[in-house]
């Protein structure tokens, strides 16, 4: 039988949790093309369902039991302290887009959050498999992959008038996202960090720049 290593175990928990992950993806698409107040009434019930499912682990054993049999080996460390009672990333996921969609214009929303999905997958496993050299709280190669993937992003998501400075926008708000998932780790759950700070840059830079520019009237896709 092949040795596997606890390193390579590991990984590939990782890579199965953010494939898993990528599929959250459907939330900013799917949420682009409805109303606002319907995604919004979506995310709350979802919100509300996962925050059950998830709590409910920490008041009953047989449920617990079930939970873990099921979800178990997609759990981190962290996730699985039954003293301090942490909610999973998924739920903290939800939990994100339903703040950020009551909080951020469309148009936001959707850059932001795909930011979270692709940014900070390609973040953990490049930084996993390669980080060797350190900066601030993670690795470098790590958060060099976040900012470079976020860029992409930018360059690809939905904006208002395809403005030169729409993208300039968006590079900042990717540079303050690399760098709030690499100092999140071990006190804020980064689904919800990295989705606010690059929403709250976007939206600042917006309205400094584009003073009387009315974002939420670009809610709806043209």
């Amino acid at each position: 039988m092949t040795h596997i290593d606890n390193g390579t175990i590991h990984y590939r928990d990782e890579l199965v949790r953010k494939l898993i992950h990528l599929f959250s993806l459907s939330i900013p698409i799917i949420y682009y093309f409805i109303p606002t107040s319907i995604s919004i009434t979506i995310l709350a019930s979802l919100t509300l369902f996962a925050l059950i499912v998830d709590g409910g682990r920490f008041f009953s054993k047989k449920f617990a039991k079930l939970f873990y049999r099921v979800f178990g080996f997609l759990l981190r460390k962290h996730e699985l302290d039954k003293e301090k009672k942490n909610l999973t990333g998924a739920t903290y996921v939800l939990i994100s887009a339903l703040i950020c969609a009551i909080i951020f214009p469309k148009i936001i929303f959707v850059t932001a959050f795909s930011i979270l999905i692709i940014s900070d997958s390609l973040a953990a496993l490049i930084g996993r498999k390669f980080g060797k050299r350190k900066f601030l709280r993670k690795s470098f190669i790590g958060t060099l992959s976040f900012f470079i993937s976020a860029s992409i992003v930018v360059l690809f998501t939905p904006k208002i008038g395809n403005f030169p400075m729409e993208y300039i926008i968006g590079f900042i708000a990717a540079f303050v996202g690399a760098i709030v998932e690499n100092i999140s780790y071990g006190f804020a759950d980064d689904n919800l960090s990295i989705p606010v700070s690059v929403g709250l840059t976007m939206w600042a830079l917006y309205l400094i720049i584009f003073p009387n520019l009315e974002l939420i009237l670009h809610n709806v896709p043209r």
